[in-house]
């Protein structure tokens, strides 16, 4: 090997040795302090904390638009002359029949409803309410026609805008007495609508057991 060579040789294991060395992944990653997990902690924490206020948020909205405006609307029952709202009913089972007084199939379902109270008996979680959504009927009438057929539970002649708001959510079919429509107010205020028809005690009954046997 001539001189030259090895002077060049030499040179190039010199650069080599006086480069510093390429960072290890370890050390290209920076040691957190315990300022930076604090920190780190707080910002989860506080991301945490919003989201679950949202989702409680979001919630409470979605209840109060399951909710109808119309249980809270004040009513009165023609049979005692006193005031009610379906709300006043919370944690009970509720059946609502959109009824008129000239419905024939009105008159058959509501005395389906008779014989399924008396099945019940009196101790039953259940309050029954009729509503007469016929504009052109009056307080005073309902009452005579509930006394003549021995019909003893809540009856009211409702407002239109109860009549509007119940068209509005369950469908026009449920403001047309003949189709005789029932809903049913669970414990917690949910409602589920029945099939039209006239109904026997005993469907009903299959109907509401689940929610007479369901908590709050």
């Amino acid at each position: 090997m001539n001189k030259s060579l090895f002077s060049l040789i030499s040179l190039v294991f010199i650069i080599a040795a006086c480069s510093p060395a390429a960072p290890t992944q370890e050390a290209m990653m920076e040691k957190p302090t315990e300022a930076m997990m604090e920190k780190a902690t707080d910002d989860m924490m506080g991301t945490s904390t919003e989201a679950m206020e949202a989702v409680a948020t979001e919630a409470m909205e979605d209840k109060a638009v399951m909710t109808p405006g119309f249980f809270d609307v004040s009513l009165t029952n023609v049979n005692t002359g006193e005031s009610f709202k379906i709300a006043d009913f919370a944690g009970k089972v509720v059946l609502v029949e959109n009824l008129a007084m000239w419905c024939s199939n009105c008159m058959k379902q509501q005395e389906q409803v008779k014989i399924l109270h008396e099945t019940l008996g009196m101790d039953s979680d259940l309050v029954s309410i009729g509503f007469d959504i016929d504009p052109n009927e009056n307080a005073e009438d309902l009452k005579k026609y509930t006394d003549s057929n021995g019909f003893n539970w809540i009856y009211a002649v409702v407002p239109q805008e109860v009549s509007k708001e119940i068209g509005n959510l369950y469908g026009a079919n449920f403001l047309n007495p003949p189709n005789t429509p029932i809903f049913i107010v669970d414990r917690k205020g949910d409602v589920h609508p029945m099939p039209f028809g006239i109904k026997s005690a005993e469907e009903i009954k299959a109907f509401i057991d689940p929610f007479l046997a369901e908590g709050m």
